[in-house]
């Protein structure tokens, strides 16, 4: 990791669904401009962490700091401004709304016009597809269109990290290669990315680090390389033996 503090640190983490607990002393860190991801199976509690990342559900124990400070039971507003932006599990767009406006969302907290502005152009120029629906409702957008519009939104609120869960549901390989070759230019800009990806080799490939999630327990992390070459990871999430 870069630098002494990290920028996001999770310990001893639980959170439930009324009774039913989904995680249990989750423990992880993002350095500050890092690319971690976690992948785990369906169920194994990834969205959950990544609702509780971000303010949308509180946890029941355990502490979530960002760049030192305690957010464990901070407001989702509280987070945006501590410079987290969240890309939902199925992008979660207002459909009836406009590309432009969907993307003018993502900056709802700001007051810095040339910085919004400013950040706009880059969106559009990041995604030229959307500069060109800028106009057409969210809702008429293909898949793969409405995954760049969720990640241009995020990126609206000029976040130092950003959590994506699930970059490639229901994507095209290209589609899904395209976005990831821009995430890395959003990384390489100083963005620090936590991933939540069901396509293991695609999200092993990006991050720097990675984080195993099962039944809502960090089982392994480690060097993202490693774990590609991982024999008991290969079988168990990528059919390889």
């Amino acid at each position: 990791m870069n630098g002494s503090l990290p920028k996001l640190s999770v310990s001893g983490l639980q959170a439930a669904y009324g009774d039913v607990q989904v995680l249990w002393d989750m423990h992880l860190e993002v350095g500050t401009g890092e690319l971690v991801c976690i992948i785990g199976s369906n169920g194994a509690g990834k969205t959950t962490l990544m609702r509780c990342l971000s303010g949308l559900l509180k946890p029941a124990a355990g502490g979530i700091t960002v760049d030192g400070k305690a957010m464990t039971q901070a407001m989702p507003a509280d987070f945006v401004r501590a410079g987290i932006a969240h890309v939902p599990e199925g992008r979660r767009l207002f459909s009836a709304m406009s590309v432009h406006d969907n993307l003018l969302m993502g900056a709802y907290l700001r007051s810095d016009k040339a910085g919004i502005t400013a950040d706009l152009e880059r969106v559009y120029t990041m995604f030229p597809i959307l500069a060109e629906r800028r106009k057409q409702d969210a809702g008429t957008l293909s898949g793969g269109e409405q995954q760049m519009c969720a990640i241009g939104r995020a990126l609206m609120a000029a976040p130092s990290l950003l959590l994506i869960d699930e970059l490639s549901l229901g994507l095209a390989p290209r589609v899904v290669e395209e976005l990831s070759g821009i995430l890395r230019t959003v990384n390489k800009t100083g963005v620090a990315i936590l991933l939540v990806e069901q396509d293991v080799l695609n999200a092993l490939e990006l991050a720097e680090r990675a984080y195993v999630v099962d039944h809502g327990r960090v089982t392994k992390s480690g060097p993202a390389m490693s774990l590609a070459h991982d024999p008991a990871i290969r079988e168990a999430y990528m059919g390889l033996a």
